[in-house]
This record gives structure tokens, C-alpha cells and sequence, in this order.
């Protein structure tokens, strides 16, 4: 009982700590942006992480696995890598340019209600009344933290860019759980194929577009450190807490970030915050998790 009880300190603890990570990496971000183009930064971010994650897809195990992929196999992966590398984290990046930390971390908590009602149209997965009532609680806290809505031009425009960015999201999460559900792939296989395509396109729309900036000191850190520890270590260790923790704590811990990014972006970006807001992002957050029980299993 007593190992049983460590097993799942362990896990929430590290779980709490992965999610701090993540958190910070929208402060980290935010620092680079000064200097680096987003696109640019988002397709160096993980571009450098999947040659951090590259070797391990030589195991013998995994280069059986990719030896052994079919065209769809192959086709899948490559949207994958497209709609979660390209687009999403492109958008995210994007979003931080134009939206404080805060805002850009409360619209992608609109991702399990779009993967909510994308699953009721493909596969035909109704949601529980929990879950509809989660739906509820992350629309009245969105309105409580805008309220009363007065955007700039740049506010607005780095919204559509995150709807854009937070539909794709759902979508990759979508199209994520059908290809992980395929017996003969693994997550290591799936995550670096998908990393490799989805931040080469990111990079070179990145330099096409934006060209490449002068990269001084503080921003390698910054990329390295976004790379290696909050990207590749991050989510290895997310995946290992996955096995002892249950879907329900795993989105509670997850829901945690939006509250952890407020914290760091008063802190270190100066980003004040009303007690409204505050509610609102609360409201949201337990909602967006109420949404989630059912699908992150």
C-alpha cells in the first residue's frame, strides 16, 4: 500500500512539474520573440528537439517498425506532422507575438471542445452531460475574462490566428488518437516522423517568409533549452507519468498551466491581471477539464 502511495506522489509530482515546464515556455517564448520571427523560432524549437529525439528512432525495434510503414501509414503521419507541428505551434508561436501568455493559453484551452464536437460528426461519440456542462462553464468563463470586449487590431488578428491554430490543434488530436490506436506504430515512431516533417515545413516557410535572424547567446539558450528540456524531456516524462496516473488527475494537473502561466507572466512579463480575469480563466479551466475526462484516456 505504502509503494503503491509513492508510485502516485511520484507520478503527480512530476506530472505538476512537467506542466511547469510547459508553462514556462510561453514566458521563454516570449523572450525570444523580441529578436527571433515566430515562424522562424517555431520551426527552430523543433526542428533542434527532433534531432534531440532522432537516435532513438534506430533502435532496432523502431527501425523495423519504420521500415515496415505502409503509404497511408506514411500519408498520415505526414498530416500529422503538418496540422500539429506546422500549424499549430506555427499559430501558437504567431499568437504570443501579437496576445499576452495569458490569452493565447486561455483560447487553446477551446481544443477538447472542438475535439468534442469534431467526435460527434466522425465518430459519432455524443458527449455526457458532464461534458456539456463543461461546455458551459468554458463559454461563461471566456465572456467573464473579455468582458466587456474592447480589442485592438493586433488583439484581433492574433485571435483568428489562434482559432485557426486551436482547430488544427483538435484536429491533429483527432487524427493523434486514430494513429496511435494502429497496433504496428509506436509513440516514439509516430512523435519523431511527425515532428521531422511538421518543423522542416514550419523552418522553411519560417526562412521563406520571415528570413533568418542574427541569433545571439540568450536565444540559443532559449531555443536549446525549449528543445531539449521543455520539448523531449517534457514529454517523455508526461508520458511516463500516463501510467499510473488516471485520465481524470492527468486533466486536472493539465488544467493547472493556465493558473501557472498567469503566476510567470505577472512575474516576468509584467502581464497584470484584474480579479475578473481571474474568475473568468478559473471558470474556464474547470470547464475545459470537465470537458476532457472523457477523451484523454
Amino acid at each position: 500500500m505504502k509503494l503503491k502511495l509513492s508510485n502516485q506522489i511520484t507520478a503527480i509530482l512530476l506530472a505538476l512539474f512537467v506542466t511547469f515546464l510547459w508553462s514556462t515556455s510561453f514566458v521563454i517564448i516570449k523572450f525570444g520573440l523580441k529578436e527571433i520571427p515566430p515562424l522562424v523560432f517555431a520551426g527552430l524549437r523543433y526542428s533542434i528537439a527532433f534531432v534531440v529525439l532522432l537516435p532513438f528512432l534506430f533502435t532496432s525495434k523502431n527501425k523495423d517498425v519504420v521500415k515496415n510503414l505502409t503509404r497511408k501509414d506514411w500519408l498520415n503521419l505526414t498530416l500529422l506532422g503538418i496540422l500539429f507541428y506546422a500549424f499549430t505551434q506555427g499559430t501558437q508561436f504567431i499568437g504570443l507575438s501579437l496576445l499576452s501568455a495569458v490569452t493565447v493559453s486561455l483560447w487553446l484551452n477551446f481544443t477538447p471542445l472542438i475535439v468534442a464536437v469534431l467526435a460527434i460528426f466522425l465518430i459519432k461519440e455524443i458527449p455526457t452531460l458532464l461534458q456539456r456542462f463543461g461546455v458551459a462553464l468554458f463559454i461563461a468563463g471566456i465572456l467573464t475574462y473579455f468582458y466587456p470586449v474592447s480589442l485592438s487590431n493586433n488583439q484581433t488578428t492574433g485571435l483568428m490566428v489562434m482559432t485557426i491554430g486551436v482547430i488544427a490543434n483538435a484536429a491533429s488530436a483527432v487524427l493523434g488518437r486514430s494513429v496511435n490506436k494502429k497496433s504496428h506504430l509506436n509513440p516514439v515512431v509516430i512523435t519523431v516522423i511527425s515532428m521531422g516533417i511538421g518543423s522542416a515545413i514550419l523552418l522553411s516557410v519560417g526562412i521563406t517568409l520571415q528570413g533568418f535572424p542574427t541569433i545571439n547567446v540568450d536565444n540559443i539558450f532559449y531555443l536549446l533549452w525549449l528543445a531539449v528540456v521543455n520539448t523531449a524531456l517534457a514529454f517523455t516524462l508526461w508520458n511516463y507519468t500516463l501510467r499510473t496516473l488516471t485520465a481524470m488527475e492527468s486533466s486536472i494537473i493539465n488544467g493547472t498551466m493556465l493558473i501557472q502561466i498567469a503566476v510567470l507572466a505577472w512575474i516576468f512579463l509584467g502581464e497584470d491581471i484584474s480579479i475578473k480575469e481571474i474568475l473568468g480563466m478559473l471558470i474556464a479551466s474547470l470547464g475545459a477539464v470537465l470537458v476532457q475526462l472523457k477523451f484523454k484516456k
